[in-house]
């Protein structure tokens, strides 16, 4: 049983930085990639950041030049910084991870950047 598990969530000041982890346990078959999703209060989900085992990265328009996502080599870790916070990221960010044609979600950390 696939389980990810999202740490690093917190409250910040604007202009702070906060580092969120991913860790997925139970993969069977290799993962193709993993990303970061948040939603705020009314909105609509959107990417925050993207990346697949071969290094290659995606992120949102909104958190371009602010955010840096990683993962590690044992390929199932995504560490994901985001820097310059603003009270617009405030969010749940949930893990997603891609495995064949199944994907997976985490429970979600929440993120308060005031102002």
């Amino acid at each position: 049983q696939v389980q990810l598990v999202e740490s690093g969530g917190g409250l910040v000041q604007a202009g702070g930085s906060l580092r969120l982890s991913c860790v997925a346990s139970g993969v069977m078959y290799g993962v193709n990639s993993m990303a970061f999703y948040r939603r705020a209060p009314g909105q609509q989900q959107e990417l925050v950041a993207a990346i697949d085992n071969s290094d290659n990265r995606r992120y949102g328009d909104s958190v371009k030049g602010r955010c840096t996502i990683v993962m590690d080599d044992n390929k199932s870790t995504i560490h994901l910084q985001m820097n310059n916070l603003k009270p617009e990221d405030t969010a749940v960010y949930t893990c997603f991870l891609y495995s064949g044609f199944d994907s997976y979600r985490g429970q979600g950390t929440q993120v308060t950047v005031s102002s």
